[in-house]
């Protein structure tokens, strides 16, 4: 008897990814932020782009549970946020440096109540 073998799609496995097509109902059940987000963020940065970067952060460790690179994120999510924000298509979701980088996700982490145990 020959078995069948039946394969998960990578959305619904341990190890979250986007999936290759984001339904617009995901769009704005999971990566549409709240207007109280939307204030901390604004509060968090001081440009634009930063702006555009933290949110789409945010928005995506809610719904993976770790943070993808920026430029892994689809970009119909960064139009997405970068719509609901307000902001012009020229705004990219970048950090200038690393250091940004691992500011806003130590931002992040506090938000959502993460608390990493301290490294020796």
């Amino acid at each position: 008897m020959l078995g069948v073998w039946v394969v998960t799609a990578i959305d619904r496995t341990a190890y979250p990814r986007f999936k290759r097509v984001v339904p617009a109902r995901e769009l704005a059940e999971a990566f549409t932020p709240t207007v109280a987000e939307v204030a901390w963020a604004r509060e968090k940065t001081q440009n634009n782009q930063h702006l555009l970067a933290l949110v789409v952060w945010l928005k995506s460790y809610q719904r993976l549970g770790y943070f993808p690179k920026l430029d892994e994120v689809p970009a119909v999510v960064v139009e997405h946020v970068r719509g609901l924000l307000g902001l012009s298509g020229e705004v990219a979701a970048e950090h200038d440096a690393g250091r940004t980088a691992k500011w806003h996700r130590g931002l992040v982490r506090a938000l959502v109540g993460v608390k990493c145990p301290a490294i020796s």
